[in-house]
């Protein structure tokens, strides 16, 4: 059998013919297949001709792409690979006849389609069992050849692939070569591309960098780290000055953002931090981006920066975030404050937390809930609206949520720590007949008598539901 290389160097006519898996007595060039819509093929490919009479040329490529999409869906790699080199011998035949027979389809839309063909056939090479990255990079390069518009995109792409693959060096090769490219005047997308590709080049720079610093760290001799803290800071000037001009255009840009950070705090350039970060957080023309806040959170607490200034950032993070993990953090602070409003956001906060999903099992949010009502139930009576405000919108919902006997058979099996931590919350919440309180404390006695004894009397004397019946809690609605 052909090596796959050569398969993909042949020509078409081959293809034209009857093969064993067309139709009988059906030829590939002038089959008329039904149409397979997929989203990754835009319906114009399907219907290049539609509004006029489709051309033998036309009626091939059609036939041809259908090929593909069959063998796409079906998983033959190799069916699809011929049949992608048919296409694009087609579209790179340079035939007068055949340009002027096809020059709406292949001159219009074949810019649109490159990125399209590009996207298909790396697909099918990533699938080969005989693909490697020689026949990749053949194939760019082809694709590269088709038209301009799409080149510094596919380029992009290409040497996404490299890195995949572990080829450093060559993908900053092919990002140096797309940063020279020019033709004609440079179109607003074309400028946008190619600050993409600068940023990534930055970012190659910053990892050659981040290798050096490494190097340099496990040198002893001053004379020895001198070469290369001297290259170093050559790959330091080269990162800073792309990394810079990306993350000034308003976007989403965290891997660029952190590399540029870290280049800058390693020279102490702190002052230069703080500014890139405020303005990637707070730039009313940046969009909404929770990893803006945590970095410069982080940036803030590694200089260690006032309890205040740290918390003014997480109280904008828990806004957008309300689930995020530094949430635990933030409950903190507000509870060691001296200010009572900062108590009552703590524990609007803790509760929020734990209305999602991915914090049902934490046994730190649940102990930290019950850490704060058991505080406001055992010191100021005058707080339990601050509980019971929190518990109504939640008293539809919670029981079936966190609360169900299931549940409580399933986190004492699994987790005995976090059963306790709800069963205090869920005594406290719903009284001594919920589910999963009883069940909880009922297993507890028999293992740790005492610490749920303990638990049982609190709950009797705390919960709301007692303290509903008692007026306790009607009498502080009005304090």
């Amino acid at each position: 059998m052909d090596s796959f290389v050569e398969q993909l160097k042949r020509g078409t006519e081959e293809f034209t013919e009857e093969s064993d898996w067309d139709e009988p007595g059906v030829k590939t060039e002038s089959c008329s297949l039904s149409t397979i819509y997929l989203p990754f093929l835009p319906r114009h490919i399907l219907h290049p001709t539609q509004g006029r009479k489709a051309t033998g040329f036309q009626e091939s490529k059609t036939a041809c792409l259908n090929y593909i999409q069959d063998a796409l869906l079906e998983n033959q790699w190799q069916r699809a690979a011929e049949f992608m080199t048919a296409y694009l011998e087609t579209l790179e035949s340079t035939s007068v006849e055949t340009q002027m027979a096809a020059s709406e389809v292949v001159i219009i839309s074949l810019q649109n389609r490159k990125l399209v063909i590009w996207r298909i056939g790396t697909e099918i090479l990533c699938h080969h069992s005989k693909s490697s990255i020689e026949e990749f990079n053949y194939f760019a390069e082809r694709i590269k050849n088709l038209g301009v518009k799409k080149y510094l995109k596919v380029c992009l792409e290409h040497a996404f692939h490299l890195l995949c693959n572990g080829l450093i060096d060559d993908a900053y090769q092919n990002l140096s070569m797309a940063e020279g490219w020019r033709y004609g005047e440079q179109t607003a997308n074309q400028d946008k591309e190619l600050k993409l590709i600068q940023a990534y080049k930055g970012m190659l720079d910053y990892y050659k960098w981040s290798e050096k610093r490494n190097a340099m760290l496990e040198l002893d001799s001053d004379n020895c780290a001198q070469p290369v803290e001297e290259e170093m800071h050559g790959f330091f000037r080269q990162a800073a000055v792309n990394l810079k001009e990306i993350i000034k255009i308003p976007g989403v840009w965290d891997p660029f953002v952190k590399c540029y950070v870290d280049l800058l705090e390693f020279y102490e350039d702190y002052d230069e931090v703080r500014q890139v970060l405020s303005n990637y957080a707070y730039n009313s023309k940046f969009p909404s981006n929770p990893n803006a806040h945590v970095y410069l959170y982080q940036f803030l607490k590694r200089r260690g920066e006032s309890k205040k200034t740290l918390m003014s950032v997480l109280k904008i993070l828990h806004k957008i975030v309300p689930s995020h993990e530094l949430m635990l953090e933030y409950n903190a602070m507000l509870q060691k404050s001296k200010k009572r409003k900062k108590h009552r956001l703590g524990l609007e906060v803790i509760f929020t937390v734990l209305d999602f999903a991915g914090w049902k099992e934490h046994v730190k949010a649940w102990h930290c809930l019950t850490k704060q009502i058991k505080q406001i139930l055992e010191n100021s009576s005058k707080h339990l609206d601050w509980v019971r405000e929190e518990w109504d919108s939640r008293r539809d919902w919670w029981p079936a949520f966190h609360f169900s006997h299931h549940l409580a058979k399933r986190n004492w099996k699994e987790n005995e720590s976090l059963a306790c931590e709800k069963a205090w919350v869920a005594g406290i919440l719903l009284g001594n007949d919920c589910k999963y309180f009883k069940y909880v404390s009922y297993q507890g006695c028999k293992a740790k008598k005492r610490e749920f004894q303990t638990m049982k009397k609190f709950v009797k004397k705390h919960s709301l539901a007692h303290l509903r019946t008692s007026g306790v809690l009607d009498s502080c609605m009005h304090l």
